[in-house]
Formats: C-alpha cells, sequence, structure tokens
C-alpha cells in the first residue's frame, strides 16, 4: 500500500514539475487500492509508474534514483552555502556568512551548480620531515558532466589553533600545486605547477579557501591530465622548541587522517575541492532569491469577492518525504510549488493578466462554444536551489528553474 501511495504521489509531483499540461501523463489504472492486498496495480501501470520516475530524475541530471550509504557524509560547508543562497520560508535559521574566497564569490554570479568532492584517500601520498609537510591530493571528478562549464573551484583545507610554548604567535605556509607529472621514483620529485599560497598565522582556527579554478577546469576538459593537487606546509624552524610543539605544527593543518586521532572530527574537517559550474540551463544560485524577491514585490490586484472562482494561484506544498525523496534530498524537506487554477471568463478583466490572444480567443468562446476558452496557466515562475546527493554521494547545491509558480494568467 505504501509503494502505491509514492507510486501516485510521484505523479503528482511530475504534473507539478513538467507543467500538468493535459496529455503529458497518459491515464493509467483507476482502481482503488485496499488495504487487504486483494486488489494490485497491474505490471503495465508500475512500470509505467517507474519511467516515470526516472523521467522526472533525469529532469534533475540523475541517471537512476540515489541510495546514499549511511556513512555518505554532507560537508558542513554545503549546508552553509545552501542556507545562505536559497530561501525557505518554513525555517528560522540564521544564514552563516560566507566563508569562501573571494576569487569564489565574483565566480558563483556565474555557477548554476556547486559540487564538492572528498579526495581519494586510498591514492594519497603524505610526507612529513622537519621543516615541511607535503600530501598529494586525488580528486575524481569524471561525476561532472561534459556539458558544464567549471568556473572556479577551491581547495578548502581546515587548519586548527597551534598550541604549545610559543603561545601560537607564529605563522605557516601553506602552497598548492597542480601535479603535471608525478614522481617517477622514491628519490625523485613531481613536476608541478604552483596554483595558490598563503601566509598563515598559528593563533587562528579557521578554513583557508585556495584558488585551483585552472586547474579542475582542465581536469574536466581532459580527464586524462589529471594527476591531483600536492599541498605542501612549511613549518617555521624552532631549534628551541620541544618536539610536543613540533607535532603540534605538523598537525595543525588537517590534510592527512593519520596525522590526527580524533576520527570524528576528521569527517568534517577533511580536505574538500569544491566546484562551481553552469550547464547552460538557467539563472546562477545566488541569482534565485533575487528572482524570487522580485516577483513577489511587483504589486498585486485587488480580487472583488465574487471573482474568486477566477483565474489565481492556490497553495501546493511538495513534501519530497512523500515520494521517499528524502533520502538523497538534504534540503529543503519540501516546498511551495503553488499552481494555478480559475475560470477566465468573458469578458476578461486585467487582473486576469491576458495575452491579447487569450481576449481574442474569450471574445469567439462567447459566440461559439465549439472554441474552447483560454487556458488558466503559470505566468510567472522562479527557481529553487536544491541540495542532494547524487548517484556517486557527490553532494550537489544546484539551481532548478521554473520550480514555484509567481503568477497566473489566462493564455
Amino acid at each position: 500500500m505504501v509503494a502505491v501511495v509514492r507510486a501516485l504521489m510521484v505523479l503528482l509531483l511530475g504534473q507539478v514539475l513538467l507543467g500538468g499540461t493535459a496529455g503529458l501523463i497518459p491515464e493509467i489504472d483507476q482502481r482503488k487500492y485496499s488495504d487487504s492486498g486483494r486488489h494490485t496495480p497491474e505490471r503495465s501501470d508500475i512500470n509505467f509508474l517507474k519511467e516515470f520516475e526516472l523521467r522526472l530524475l533525469n529532469m534533475f541530471g540523475l541517471k537512476r534514483r540515489p541510495t546514499p550509504s549511511k556513512s555518505a557524509v554532507v560537508p558542513q560547508y554545503m549546508l552553509d552555502l545552501y542556507y545562505m543562497h536559497s530561501e525557505n520560508d518554513d525555517l528560522n535559521i540564521r544564514r552563516p556568512r560566507s566563508t569562501m574566497g573571494k576569487h569564489v564569490e565574483r565566480a558563483t554570479s556565474r555557477a548554476n551548480t556547486i559540487r564538492s568532492f572528498h579526495h581519494e584517500e586510498a591514492l594519497e601520498a603524505l610526507s612529513s620531515l622537519k621543516g615541511k609537510t607535503t600530501q598529494q591530493f586525488f580528486f575524481n571528478l569524471t561525476s561532472v558532466p561534459a556539458e558544464e562549464l567549471i568556473t572556479a573551484a577551491e581547495l578548502r583545507i581546515f587548519r586548527d589553533q597551534v598550541l604549545g610554548d610559543t603561545g601560537g604567535s607564529g605563522f605557516h605556509r601553506i602552497n598548492i600545486y597542480e601535479v603535471f607529472r608525478p614522481a617517477l621514483a622514491p628519490s625523485t620529485e613531481p613536476l608541478t605547477r604552483l596554483l595558490d599560497t598563503r601566509l598563515v598565522q598559528d593563533s587562528h582556527t579557521r578554513w583557508e579557501s585556495f584558488d585551483v579554478g585552472s586547474a579542475v577546469a582542465r581536469w574536466a576538459r581532459e580527464s586524462q591530465h589529471n594527476h591531483g593537487l600536492l599541498v605542501e606546509v612549511l613549518h617555521p624552524e624552532e631549534s628551541e622548541g620541544s618536539e610536543e610543539v613540533e607535532r603540534n605544527r605538523r598537525r595543525h593543518v588537517r590534510v592527512s587522517r593519520s596525522l590526527h586521532v580524533d576520527e570524528d572530527s576528521w569527517v568534517q574537517a577533511r580536505p574538500l575541492l569544491v566546484t562551481y559550474s553552469h550547464d547552460g540551463q538557467g539563472s546562477a544560485v545566488l541569482n534565485s532569491n533575487r528572482q524570487k524577491r522580485q516577483a513577489r514585490q511587483r504589486p498585486k490586484q485587488r480580487r472583488k469577492q465574487h471573482q474568486r472562482t477566477n483565474c489565481r494561484r492556490h497553495a501546493l506544498y511538495v513534501d519530497f518525504s512523500d515520494v521517499g525523496w528524502n533520502e538523497w534530498i538534504v534540503a529543503p524537506p519540501g516546498y511551495h510549488a503553488f499552481y494555478c487554477h480559475g475560470d477566465c471568463p468573458f469578458p476578461l478583466s486585467d487582473h486576469l493578466n491576458s495575452t491579447n490572444h487569450a481576449i481574442v480567443q474569450t471574445l469567439v468562446n462567447s459566440v461559439n462554444s465549439n472554441i474552447p476558452r483560454a487556458c488558466c496557466v503559470p505566468t510567472e515562475l522562479s527557481p529553487i536551489s536544491l541540495l542532494y546527493l547524487d548517484e556517486y554521494e557527490k553532494v550537489i547545491l544546484k539551481n532548478y528553474q521554473d520550480m514555484v509558480v509567481e503568477g497566473c494568467g489566462c493564455r
């Protein structure tokens, strides 16, 4: 019974997301399904519902329904970006300030998709010598669609405040290199190119953002050239420092699980690669809020009481848990989609937001009933942002167009 209800909710969601146009969704068996299980849906109906759900998933850029494991991790940074760049009237949550780098802040105005990647720990190469720690990261970007244009990318590294005899008043330098050719032997150095560098103060605890956009954009175009990134942490020589201080200095930049004993904190503090891209469809993530505000700020026509049956917007809340999509959609839990319904009577009033064609069609209908009246349809739509895990358990923040009805009219 639960499966049947969920399948029917998929149909409802499909009508909302795909327009609800007459004839878009073919008729399925209308029999009643009872709790006793004596009446079951036809196999053809079940196959249709599965195909229809797949069509919806394709609209979200997914080839199949994601089934993330319980161990899948959603980085806090991605949650922060969602709450900062989306508008959710149901949640009274204080939006955090952005911690992205300035180079990325400009790029987000041209991106409608933000993806996060953790490095492949099985392929990491860690080296810790006196005065220097190096870590080579490899990020698998094969899940990024070929049609997406990467406009920016940042490597985010977490570092703790250094405690010890020095009082945490020193500095460290962090260098980020692109690896063009790995080391051919243990005694040789890899061929690299410096991408970004930063002098950081020991007394601060924060995330550091490094610009790696040029390398990541090339990897997306030429996957065979992806040899990863090399992070180099230069430790100042402290001849008078104790061995404990030296250990703290090596561990304060969280570049490897092996350098830390706190397994729980490593889950959220491990290095993170974040890409900003655009698939050529719709507006950027940062612009979704602006479009909604502009739509809601437009003056509304006052309606008389007897006109309440005329074409207008009605409430409709889509709850993702009703179709089981809450298993892979992190946020929001649902959204106000709204829908348009009502009459388009003759003569059409100004508040019905009609086109000239609709006015002419309604006029002809008044003398010839064979010609249908104009239809009540959405005339203004706005996007929403979704934070979800894809089929590969990669966390994605994406802006989807035409998801919310902002205005209705006779067309």
